[in-house]
């Protein structure tokens, strides 16, 4: 597989001045089709990595490429999942899913004319993950992990060739959490969407990953590269696994190194 995403020697500055940097020599490549996970410190920078990546900051110094192209303004190829689900509490759920279609190209242009189609594509996502006949609730009818299911079908409502994922399960409870790791499991497994997950959890970053990289403390930086090689499709019962638990192990003792660096 080629690589999509690509940041090589990247130093960001929030506020493009002389401050101090948020990630500095930043470089990592992530290939077409893959499953990667940023984890690393409070603090790190890996937001700001996802922010990089999606033309949402432009680095001081460094190159971002994301399917071929430098990136240099936000890119309508991605699609963006965060801890908080943000639904419009006014808008019922599929509307609250049509909602990018309002705004990217070619969808903004086709949105009235195109209706029942798109309609279909958002009902048959919420069928996917576990919500078919609820796109007439309100936000504030569903429950949290309703509510992310609905937030990761709106990040896919647009067909994007990148998901990013910033912390999308923190504020669940452990067992949902779970439920909604197998959720976007199956979801890449399906659509062969390139996707990267910022998260703090390492099970999660081992239990769904290709690869996992790890950043050090702040600026930020690649310290670690870890391929896993568990098969797929992955079970639950693989996190409960001596295996499993020595990868976990070894990328817990990357970050606690990274924190003592600081």
């Amino acid at each position: 597989m080629t690589a999509f995403v690509e940041l090589h020697d990247v130093t960001h500055v929030y506020g493009g001045g002389d401050g101090p940097p948020a990630v500095e020599g930043l470089s990592l490549k992530v290939r077409e089709g893959e499953f990667a996970a940023i984890v690393g410190p409070s603090g790190c920078g890996k937001s700001t990595m996802m922010k990089l990546a999606t033309g949402l900051q432009r680095p001081k110094t460094g190159t971002v490429i994301v399917d071929g192209r430098q990136v240099v303004e936000p890119i309508k190829i991605t699609g963006m999942a965060f801890q908080n689900p943000v639904m419009l509490p006014w808008r019922t759920t599929l509307e609250n899913l049509l909602l990018p279609l309002e705004i990217v190209q070619p969808h903004r242009s086709r949105l009235r004319s195109h209706k029942a189609e798109y309609v279909a594509r958002a009902e048959g996502l919420l069928e996917t993950v576990g919500l078919k006949g609820m796109g007439s609730k309100f936000p504030w009818q569903l429950s949290g992990g309703m509510q992310q299911r609905a937030s990761l079908c709106r990040s896919l409502i647009h067909e994007p060739k990148l998901l990013m994922l910033d912390e999308p399960f923190g504020a669940l409870d452990a067992f949902t959490r779970e439920e909604l790791w197998c959720v976007i499991r199956d979801l890449h497994a399906q659509r062969g969407v390139t996707v990267i997950l910022v998260t703090h959890d390492l099970r999660e970053a081992v239990f769904l990953a290709d690869r996992v990289f790890c950043m050090s403390a702040r600026p930020g930086r690649i310290i670690a590269e870890r391929e896993v090689s568990f098969p797929r499709p992955r079970d639950l019962d693989i996190t409960y696994t001596p295996e499993f638990a020595a990868v976990v192990h070894e990328l817990r003792g990357h970050i606690s190194a990274a924190r003592q660096a600081t």
